[in-house]
């Protein structure tokens, strides 16, 4: 049986406070899995940990527990120039992630492949006057053709966000103060409490069209 795209157990990154008395400030946890390509929404508050999850996804950012599983390679676990070749994480700000070297890179496992399977996309910046729109959105379902999982991140403050949202995505993460949740369609999504909370006015009557 074939190992999954990305597969998330017991994840955990927990952030602490202070020398002699540490105190945890924060603290995200996911399990999720993907066995095959997929275009997935991920939703959430600023300060949620989206970009942490991302970061995590990709082993740019140690877990405090938990593997992250690309193909079966534990990400954690791959030389740390090659990690790029299994997740990519494009970020708004373009800023270079610098990975925390834990180990030497010459004891880790390579990754196998030339071309990323799981790309990640960190709050695109979407432009509705010069067709930038509809080429990514022709790029995300051309990677998930060729057989890849997208994962693209939006903090909606248009309802054109949540629709093409909507449109685009297959399946859908929500994080709220480091709760990871996964919903299998839109409608889910927009029936759960602190969803339409969080978009409020940005669906209509709170649900699905």
């Amino acid at each position: 049986m074939a190992a999954p795209i990305l597969d998330i157990r017991g994840l955990v990154k927990s952030y602490t406070q202070g020398l002699l008395h540490r105190r945890e400030t924060f603290r995200l946890e996911a399990d999720l899995s993907f066995p095959t390509s997929a275009i997935v929404g991920v939703m959430g508050p600023n300060g949620s940990g989206k970009t942490t999850l991302f970061e995590l996804i990709t082993g740019s950012n140690m877990p405090s527990a938990g593997t992250v599983r690309v193909l079966g390679r534990d990400i954690h676990n791959v030389k740390y120039t090659e990690r790029d070749r299994l997740a990519i994480h494009y970020h708004q700000s373009y800023q270079v992630r610098r990975f925390r070297r834990t180990r030497p890179s010459f004891l880790m496992q390579p990754a196998g492949l030339d071309y990323p399977v799981v790309h990640l996309f960190d709050e695109p910046q979407f432009n509705t006057q010069d067709g930038y729109i509809g080429f990514m959105l022709d790029f995300f379902r051309r990677l998930r053709s060729e057989g890849r999982l997208v994962l693209v991140c939006l903090h909606p403050n248009e309802p054109y966000h949540v629709e093409l949202m909507e449109e685009v995505c297959e399946r859908f993460v929500f994080v709220l103060a480091g709760r990871v949740r996964e919903y299998p369609d839109f409608r889910s999504l927009v029936e759960a409490a602190d969803v339409r909370a969080y978009l409020g006015r940005l669906v209509p009557n709170g649900g699905a069209r």
